[in-house]
């Protein structure tokens, strides 16, 4: 995509905090007619739609276009976005009540390519655990993701959030 749309894009998302709470669907139609410059069922126009609604208190109607977005090759299109979809997807299919889905989709990125999204891959997952009351491997996921930036003691929170998950 070119950049000036991209900009345009990124712009609309810089005011979405400065827009009013009750006119969200405002805001939809904003993402709406950007989307709407790019051909049909593009992924990168399916990922800005599925945000918006998603941003707007709004899951349920976003999970079928964040995996439209991934089905329509949006990981081709941007792998960066593609990778902020499935944590996104992840999010909404929980506040759904389908957590275990998003456990699926999640999984398999802790194992991906190490990007700056890690952290936000092992924060939705742990939320997605703890749903399904696996709460310890939840605070195992936080605990290492936060141990990194800890000042001190990153070797001994690292080893405690190993130890909340292995066999006794």
């Amino acid at each position: 995509m070119d950049r000036d749309w991209e900009e345009r894009v990124a712009a609309a998302w810089a005011a979405f905090d400065t827009w009013p709470e009750d006119d969200a669907a405002g805001f939809r139609a904003v993402i709406d007619k950007l989307a709407a410059e790019l051909p049909e069922g593009d992924p990168l126009a399916l990922f800005e739609r599925a945000c918006a609604f998603d941003s707007t208190g709004h899951s349920a109607d976003a999970v079928g276009l964040y995996r439209a977005a991934l089905d329509g090759g949006l990981a081709e299109a941007n792998p960066h976005k593609a990778r902020r979809t499935k944590i996104q997807l992840a999010s909404s299919l929980r506040n759904t009540g389908h957590a275990a889905q998003g456990v699926e989709l999640l999984t398999p990125e802790l194992d991906s390519h190490s990007d700056e999204l890690d952290d936000a891959v092992r924060a939705c997952l742990a939320l997605c655990l703890s749903s399904l009351g696996r709460d310890r491997e939840g605070l195992a996921l936080v605990l290492g993701a936060l141990a990194p930036h800890l000042p001190r003691y990153q070797r001994s929170m690292a080893n405690y959030a190993r130890a909340l998950t292995d066999p006794v």
